[in-house]
């Protein structure tokens, strides 16, 4: 028998989506399929998380006033910025220029894949 473990990434507590999409509507489906399946839990209000929250929040609030912030980062890698530069990330709504306006062979900006 196959078995399948639903994690939920992208949400920290659980509220209707969660329970509705994974723990009913996926449980479901896995039952139908014969899978086994088992949800990892939210961190939700864990003790850790909470900490790791409000720790961050000192911090970010700390940097807005002008003072001098250690920064805590997990590993070699150390913290990043706190927020993206003005051109850092394509705005996902803006309108793409018309192929027809670009070099051959170049793509719009934000848009990868083979060019041709």
């Amino acid at each position: 028998m196959s078995s399948v473990v639903l994690v939920p990434i992208g949400f920290v507590s659980d509220h209707m989506e969660v329970v509705y999409d994974l723990d009913t509507e996926a449980m479901a489906t896995a039952g139908r399929l014969g899978l086994d399946a088992v949800r990892v839990a939210t961190s939700g209000s864990d003790a850790r998380f909470v900490a790791m929250v409000r720790d961050l929040l000192v911090e970010r609030a700390a940097f807005e006033r002008g003072e001098t912030v250690e920064r805590a980062a997990v590993g070699g890698t150390p913290a990043t910025w706190d927020r993206c530069a003005a051109d850092c990330c394509p705005n996902p709504r803006a309108p793409l220029p018309a192929l027809s306006q670009l070099p051959p062979g170049e793509l719009p900006p934000g848009v990868s894949g083979v060019s041709a």
